[in-house]
């Protein structure tokens, strides 16, 4: 991978929300894009779990991360409130939990170990300055052709046990993380049917 992964940086945030339109083009939701407030306020509360790839000068991949604790983990509300929204209202600066919030790779540079260069990237974090864990809800994106919102522990059952394989979650469980269990009304997202995969990683 003849890439550079390194930490965002002000100059990087015109290139990461142009990244985000190339990544998550419709029916995902406009609004719950990145844009370049929100990114400030993720580099001014948690500079170090903040990451992207370039390329020739041009930002390729993006990985956003914050931290909350064990107790906020737990109680898993949806997203807005467990993360704070956009901005990250809920950042806990000693935050047991590195919680991941999105990762974008380019349509044109995916398949080329991109994304597991990032997660290795924050799986490096785990373990340093009181963090114990990492841990992220991922979409879903082939539930809903699936099946109903009802359904939700079957779908993750079969895509764990690798009978049926989905776009989001089958990449993560090869990775190394954990489901730790699904979540109803997580965000809004017509293809997961607004839920998603609780995941865990651990040293």
């Amino acid at each position: 991978m003849s890439v550079e992964i390194r930490p965002m940086l002000l100059k990087d945030l015109d290139g990461v929300v142009a990244l985000q339109v190339a990544c998550f083009p419709p029916p995902f939701p406009s609004d719950l894009l990145w844009q370049k407030e929100h990114l400030m306020a993720h580099l001014a509360k948690f500079p170090a779990g903040q990451f992207v790839v370039i390329d020739d000068d041009q930002v390729v991949a993006s990985a956003s991360n914050t931290r909350i604790t064990p107790e906020q983990f737990d109680q898993h509300l949806p997203w807005a409130e467990t993360v704070g929204g956009p901005c990250l209202d809920s950042f806990e600066v000693r935050g047991a939990v590195m919680y991941g919030l999105d990762i974008s790779v380019h349509p044109n540079w995916r398949r080329r170990g991109i994304a597991r260069a990032l997660y290795q990237s924050r799986f490096d974090l785990v373990g340093t300055d009181g963090i114990e864990v990492y841990a992220t809800a991922c979409r879903l994106p082939g539930f809903a052709k699936w099946g109903a919102v009802e359904d939700l522990e079957a779908y993750l059952h079969l895509v764990k046990g690798g009978t049926i394989e989905d776009a989001t979650l089958t990449p993560l469980l090869r990775m190394g993380l954990s489901l730790v269990t699904g979540l109803r009304d997580y965000m809004d997202d017509a293809e997961s049917h607004n839920c998603a995969a609780l995941l865990e990683w651990k040293p």
